[in-house]
C-alpha cells in the first residue's frame, strides 16, 4: 500500500485536484468501454472546487502521497440534518491502495461525531463503489433513471400541463422551499437553495411551481457548464408538478443535452419523459448510512452540487 496522509484541500491544490477528477473519471469510463466524460480536460473539472469551496469552505479532504502528489479527494457537505458525501475520486495510479476507504472513513467519522446520517447518490454501474459504500453501512433507499433530452434550439416543442405555474425562484421562497424538501425528503439545506438564487446567469437556474390553491408544490434547479449540464436538485409533491418543472428547466437549456435523475418508481413521470424523447444513460442509487425518512414525493438529485 502506498503511504499517504489525509489533509484538507488548499488553494494551491486546485489545479492538481481538477486534473485528478478529470483523469480518474475519464479512466473509469474508458475502462468500461465508454468515451471520456471530460474530453476538454481539467479546465472543465475546475468547476467542482469552485462551487464546493464556495458552498462549504474547507470541506474537501485529500489523500497526499509522500512525494506530494494527490492520490485522491472527497468533498463533503455538512447540513443540519445530515452530511452529504460529494464527489470522490482516486487517481488511476493508486486504484486498490485503500485511498477511497480512508477518504470515506474520514467523512463517516465526522458524521458519527455529530450523530448525523451520511447520504449520497452513486452509480449502480460502479460495483467497486457500491461495495465500498455498502461495506461501510450504506443502504440503498431509491433507484433513479438517468435520462437526457436533446433540447431543440427553439426550445421544447411539446406542451406540458402546469407549465404556466412555473416561475423563477425568489429569496422570499426559501423558507417554503426548506419546509417543502423536509416534508418530502426529510432533509434541510437552506444554503443550497440560497446559492442557486444568488447565482443567476448562464450557469445556474432555479424554478418553482406554484400550487393551484397557493403555496409552492415543487422546485428544480439546473447547471450548464462544460463540467456539468444537468437538472437538479429538485423535489415535487407529485409527478405532474415534477414534469412541469423538468419541462421548464429543459426549455431554458436550448440546444443542450442535459441529464436528469427521476425515480424509477414514478412510472407516469418516466413515460411522460419518454414522450418528450428522453433516453436512459445510467442508473443511480440514493444510499444512506444511518436514519433515513421515507420519501413522500418526487425527488430529483444532482451532482452539482451533490444531493442525497
Amino acid at each position: 500500500m502506498s503511504a499517504f496522509t489525509l489533509r484538507t484541500l488548499t488553494d494551491r491544490d486546485r489545479p492538481a485536484l481538477a486534473a485528478l477528477i478529470c483523469d480518474s473519471t475519464n479512466a473509469w469510463y474508458v475502462q468500461h468501454g465508454k468515451p471520456p466524460i471530460f474530453p476538454d480536460g481539467p479546465a472543465s473539472t475546475s468547476l467542482f472546487a469552485e462551487v464546493y469551496e464556495a458552498l462549504d469552505p474547507g470541506c474537501c479532504v485529500v489523500a497526499a502521497h509522500h512525494d506530494g502528489r494527490l492520490m485522491g479527494s472527497c468533498f463533503f457537505h455538512p447540513r443540519p440534518t445530515h452530511i452529504a458525501l460529494g464527489i470522490m475520486n482516486v487517481h488511476p495510479d493508486f486504484f486498490g491502495a485503500g485511498v477511497a476507504r480512508a477518504l470515506l472513513g474520514h467523512v463517516t467519522s465526522l458524521a458519527d461525531a455529530q450523530q448525523k446520517p451520511v447520504r449520497l447518490v452513486s452509480s449502480a454501474q460502479n460495483l467497486d463503489s457500491f461495495s465500498l459504500y455498502t461495506r461501510a453501512g450504506f443502504v440503498p433507499r431509491c433507484t433513479y433513471q438517468d435520462m437526457y433530452v436533446d433540447v431543440p434550439a427553439i426550445g421544447m416543442t411539446v406542451a406540458c400541463p402546469g407549465r404556466e405555474r412555473v416561475r423563477p425562484a425568489r429569496f422570499s421562497d426559501v423558507p417554503e422551499l426548506v419546509a417543502l424538501e423536509e416534508a418530502i425528503s426529510g432533509i434541510r439545506r437552506e444554503q443550497d437553495w440560497r446559492f442557486f438564487i444568488a447565482s443567476p446567469g448562464d450557469i445556474w437556474g432555479l424554478s418553482v411551481i406554484e400550487g393551484i390553491d397557493g403555496g409552492i408544490d415543487g422546485v428544480l434547479g439546473s447547471v450548464c457548464h462544460p463540467g456539468s449540464t444537468m437538472l437538479g436538485p429538485g423535489v415535487a409533491r407529485d409527478e405532474a408538478s415534477a414534469a412541469a418543472l423538468i419541462h421548464a428547466r429543459l426549455d431554458a437549456l436550448r440546444g443542450k443535452k442535459p441529464v436528469f435523475l427521476v425515480p424509477c418508481e414514478r412510472g407516469d413521470l418516466v413515460r411522460t419523459l419518454y414522450g418528450w424523447g428522453a433516453r436512459n444513460c445510467e442508473i443511480h442509487l440514493l444510499q444512506v448510512r444511518g436514519h433515513a425518512e421515507p420519501l413522500r414525493g418526487v425527488t430529483m438529485p444532482t451532482f452539482m452540487p451533490e444531493t442525497g
